[in-house]
């Protein structure tokens, strides 16, 4: 079985036996992936600390077994890829990565590789490191909003002084009142206008949003992909998020 250097980022980390581990991991080549790592939980010399690498989160350099006919893979070798300074550490920052790992698992429904969403994840994710109080506060609107791109229904920033209402089920500006109760309206269709204007995430620092804003756009963008993608369902980290972000 051939052997692939690739990079990935942790989703998932489920107990396997008495010291294995079963990882879903975001890689560069492959798409999402379950991988079989075995020994990572023992207290011996080989095993200590290993399991710390596959936290949420967790930015990894991997070799990587790959057979196609196989659902799960297994890992020559693995270690740090990138290294938090903060976002293991920092509560409210450790809680917009979980909110954007349990969006990703509610969208990424088939396994195929997709280059640039990993390099968008994985910018996205050590930026977040960095990233100041304002700048963590307006991330998960930022990444919502930008993530959707990737899967084929993007928001089209049509906002005018003419197109004021931002229609959810079809994701863009409209002249008139939809008919239907998933819009927003202003002031909360022009900050979705700004935000879907922002290219860097250090930009965000820029969009003075008070707690109540965030969680009322926050909740239309949850609606927005309950309307686009089936069987979302609800996000089981946002009542988590909205307690450490008022």
């Amino acid at each position: 079985m051939t052997i692939h250097a690739t990079k990935g980022i942790v989703f998932r980390t489920v107990k396997y036996g008495e010291t294995s581990v079963i990882v879903t991991i975001y890689t560069e080549l492959f798409g999402i992936q379950s991988y079989i790592v075995n020994g990572v939980r023992t207290s011996s010399k080989k095993g200590m600390g290993k399991a710390n690498l596959f936290q949420p989160g967790a930015i990894l350099d991997l070799q990587a077994y790959h057979n196609e006919l196989h659902n799960l893979q297994r890992l020559k070798e693995f270690k740090w890829g990138y290294l938090y300074q903060h976002l293991f550490f920092d509560v409210i920052k450790n809680a917009v990565s979980l909110f954007m790992i349990e969006l990703l698992q509610k969208t990424l429904k088939q396994p195929e590789s997709n280059p640039s969403l990993f390099y968008f994840l994985e910018d996205a994710f050590t930026h977040l490191d960095s990233a100041d109080e304002q700048m963590t506060a307006n991330y998960p609107l930022y990444f919502s909003l930008h993530l959707a791109t990737f899967f084929g229904f993007q928001l089209s920033d049509t906002y005018s002084a003419q197109t004021t209402f931002f229609d959810l089920q079809e994701g863009l500006f409209v002249h008139d009142h939809p008919l239907h109760p998933h819009f927003l309206q202003e002031p909360y269709s022009s900050i979705t206008s700004q935000l879907l204007k922002v290219m860097l995430p250090h930009e965000l620092k820029e969009i003075k949003l008070n707690y109540e804003s965030r969680r009322i756009l926050l909740q239309a963008y949850q609606m927005f992909y309950a309307l686009h993608v089936q069987d979302f369902g609800t996000m089981r980290t946002w009542p988590i998020l909205q307690q450490i972000l008022s």
